[in-house]
This record gives C-alpha cells, sequence and structure tokens, in this order.
C-alpha cells in the first residue's frame, strides 16, 4: 500500500511545549490516516498534517460505539535514536480488539510502516527529557453514515501523537486507589479484553467519585461477586506476597497489557515466582495486617510501573510499605526504563529502532 506524505511547511508548524509536558496536551505537526470500505479494503493512506475530521451526524460510532484503540510510546534513546517499545504486540492486540467488535484487521505491517514514517516526520516532537517520551494513539472508529445496530461497511484508522511527562501528579511517587464495588468495568463475556472506548465510558463515574475523595484512580472488583481484584482503571495490578508476585488472570474481563506481559517476563528472567490467580480483595487487606503483602504497583504504557502506597475499601484503608514505593518497584522501574532508553541489554527483542 503506498503511502502519501505530506510535510507540513515550516511556517505552519506548532510551537513545541516547554518542559511541563503534562499528558495528552500537545498534539503534533502530523498524524497518520487510512480508510476502508467494503469495495476497496484499506486506501488513501497518508501522511498528512494533524487537523480536524469531518464526520455525518449518522456516524455509525457516535450511535453504536465501534471504536478501538491503542497506546504506544517512542523514547529518545541516549544514542539519539528513535526507540519504538513493542509496537507489534500492539497492533496485535489491536486486530483483535478489532475483531471483537466486528471491525476490519489493519494491515500491521503497512501500518507499522506508517508509524514509521510519522515518526520521522515528527522527530524533533520526540522530549530529550528522561522520564519523557511521545505518547502514540492508533485509533479506529465507524465513519458509516446510517442508524440501524451492525458493523458499519466504513472506518478511518489514524495515528496521533504527543509528547508526554508523567501520566499521574505524583510521578513516580506511590498513587492512592479507591476500590470499589459499587460500579463494575466489565463482564464475562463482555468486551473488556479490547481496548474499546466504551470501556472508559463505563469508568469515568467511578474515577470522578475517586477523585473527589482524594484518591489517584479506581480499582476494580469482578462483575459477578464483586470481591476479586481485577484491574485499575488505568493499569494492571500486582501484589507481592511472601516470595510471589500474583496479579489476576486474564479471563476476558481484563486487558492484556503489553507492559504486564513484560514485566512477568522480567520478573521470570530475575528467577522471581509469578502467579496468575484469583485474588480476593479481603485477602489483600489480610495480606497487609499479617505482614506478608510488602508492596503493590501497577503497569501500563501511559504509567509505566506505579507504586501504590495506600488503598481504600468500605471505609476501611491499609497502607502499602508505609506509604513508599518498594524495592521490587523501583527495580522495575529502572530495568523497564532503562531498555526503552537503550541503556540496558534488550534481551527479548523488545526495541525498534528508528
Amino acid at each position: 500500500m503506498e503511502i502519501q506524505l505530506e510535510i507540513v511547511p515550516e511556517s505552519e508548524r506548532k510551537a513545541k511545549p516547554d518542559a511541563a509536558l503534562g499528558f495528552g496536551r500537545h498534539m503534533a505537526d502530523h498524524m497518520f490516516v487510512m480508510s476502508w470500505d467494503e469495495a476497496q479494503g484499506w486506501h488513501d493512506a497518508a501522511i498528512k498534517k494533524y487537523a480536524d475530521f469531518s464526520l455525518d451526524p449518522a456516524a455509525m460510532v457516535l450511535h453504536y460505539g465501534q471504536a478501538i484503540f491503542e497506546g504506544m510510546k517512542a523514547f529518545r534513546g541516549r544514542d539519539g535514536r528513535i526507540h519504538l517499545f513493542r509496537p507489534t504486540a500492539n497492533f496485535a492486540r489491536m486486530n483483535k480488539s478489532a475483531q471483537r467488535m466486528c471491525m476490519p484487521q489493519i494491515p500491521e505491517d503497512e501500518v507499522m510502516k506508517g508509524l514509521r514514517m510519522l515518526l520521522e516526520a515528527d522527530a524533533d516532537w520526540i522530549p530529550d527529557e528522561h522520564g519523557s517520551s511521545l505518547y502514540i494513539r492508533p485509533t479506529m472508529i465507524a465513519t458509516e453514515a446510517g442508524l440501524g445496530v451492525r458493523p458499519s461497511n466504513q472506518y478511518l484508522f489514524y495515528i496521533i501523537t504527543c509528547p508526554v511527562g508523567a501520566y499521574y501528579p505524583e510521578g513516580f511517587d506511590p498513587v492512592k486507589i479507591f476500590v470499589t464495588d459499587k460500579y463494575v468495568r466489565a463482564v464475562p463475556g463482555g468486551v473488556g479484553a479490547a481496548k474499546t472506548a466504551g470501556n472508559y465510558a463505563a469508568s469515568i463515574m467511578a474515577a470522578v467519585e475517586a477523585q473527589k475523595a482524594g484518591y489517584t484512580q479506581v480499582l476494580w472488583l469482578d462483575a459477578v461477586e464483586r470481591k476479586y481484584v481485577e484491574e485499575v482503571g488505568t493499569m494492571n495490578i500486582f501484589f507481592v506476597i511472601g516470595d510471589e508476585v500474583v496479579t489476576p488472570p486474564l479471563t476476558g474481563s481484563i486487558l492484556p497489557g503489553i507492559t504486564r506481559q513484560s514485566v512477568m517476563q522480567i520478573l521470570e528472567d530475575w528467577g522471581l515466582r509469578v502467579v496468575e490467580r484469583p485474588i480476593a480483595i479481603e485477602e489483600v487487606f489480610a495480606a497487609t495486617e499479617n505482614g506478608q503483602l510488602s508492596e503493590i504497583f501497577g503497569t501500563g504504557t501511559a504509567a509505566g510501573i506505579s507504586p501504590v502506597g495506600a488503598l481504600h475499601y468500605n471505609d476501611r484503608d491499609c497502607t502499602i510499605n508505609g506509604g513508599c514505593t518498594g524495592q521490587l518497584s523501583q527495580r522495575l522501574f529502572d530495568h523497564l526504563q532503562g531498555i526503552q532508553y537503550g541503556e540496558m541489554e534488550d534481551s527479548h527483542g523488545w526495541v525498534e529502532n528508528i
């Protein structure tokens, strides 16, 4: 598939943001777009100026929610090159989401080619500061105009990017998590394992209530018994209990995180015991009280490694590791960033250089 390259003239380019990047506020100059319909398949691929889209008011994404996306990062390595962390894994996961949402499969090799071209066009948007990166958001939406619940016959795929710092205001400091059994995020047989927009819409109410109460994020419990831990709104979750690192299993209602899988592999490389099993929130509190639980941390593309310093559940609070970052969380954070920035050996071939 030919990709048309339309570079934005220097005179029309945006001013780069200052050091206070935040997250998701400053979009780069270019985007990658391509369209799909039943007759032509994927076509009209282009790198072009970041600009508004025009959608019919009856576009099916607006009514029936066919929208999926991914999140990945590009890092400015100490060697000056651009380092992409596991992009092919993200595109493979996106195709699984597309399959679940009755959307067309993206051509992974061609999209990877488009991403490389996009990053080359916006290379000067990738921050040099350690801890900062370029966030990459591939997205697909249903664009056919029509009312009636069925799969769309037209889709738009695009990739936008933005320079980012830490996802949470706390940075790498431990976050406080609110555990909810009032709301649920996903149900067995639903779309919890797909990275689809509706999952995040469903999480907003609980997140807002948690933030009003002084907590950073929500930890979701299962939708059936409302007792087993599933995931945090923006990351998968791990518990260090005794000599094991425990994380909930992928049973269809949890997003299969790329960072989650990477961390599990790193832990196994270090000879640590990683266990995927159901873990009840009451077990977590009991393990805290008897001294068996030493750390909790989350993993995700946006958050990276995020230590958890406190949990709140049903008017009970527990503090983890004195509210401080644990040794394993710190070691994982340093190691993962070392791989991403090209400062440590990439023994699994996770990084692609541009």
